[in-house]
């Protein structure tokens, strides 16, 4: 059974003093004009580093960190779910072992993705989080033909 998160991840780096209300708030405008993760928003604004993010929601939900560059991982694992979907929510299929998927989300606190991914795939999800460029790099490797 997974544990419900109500809090959204530009709260929890306020909270860890991260980042400034002032920041957020810049960080949630900018993502209202074009889209976007607000992790990689703040990121892109200079004002948190992904590392900062992953260990934040590693330290206050115990997410397990996982470095995607040495993990090798399967083509059948792969085909689970679509790369329109991946790139859309910036996650990636890491293992599945009977009707359990485990997911790389740089951010693990988006119910939404959490429940599209079980609806798609049938199966129940256990995330770890990565970092976007982790992610991002993995999507490449993996999704390049998809």
């Amino acid at each position: 059974m997974r544990k419900v998160i109500n809090k959204q991840l530009g709260e929890l780096l306020v909270e860890r003093g991260l980042i400034n209300l002032k920041q957020l708030e810049e960080g949630l405008n900018l993502q209202k004009e074009r889209g976007g993760l607000i992790g990689e928003i703040l990121v892109s604004l200079g004002f948190v580093k992904e590392e900062d993010i992953a260990q934040s929601l590693t330290a206050q939900y115990g997410f397990p960190y996982l470095p995607l560059n040495s993990y090798e991982i399967s083509p059948e694992v792969i085909g689970i779910i679509p790369g329109r979907v991946v790139k859309q929510y910036m996650l990636l299929p890491i293992d599945k072992i009977g009707n359990n998927l485990t997911l790389a989300m740089s951010n693990p606190l988006n119910a939404h993705a959490i429940e599209d991914i079980e609806l798609l795939s049938g199966c129940t999800v256990q995330t770890f989080v990565s970092t976007s460029s982790d992610i991002r790099e993995a999507i490449d490797r993996y999704y390049k033909d998809k």
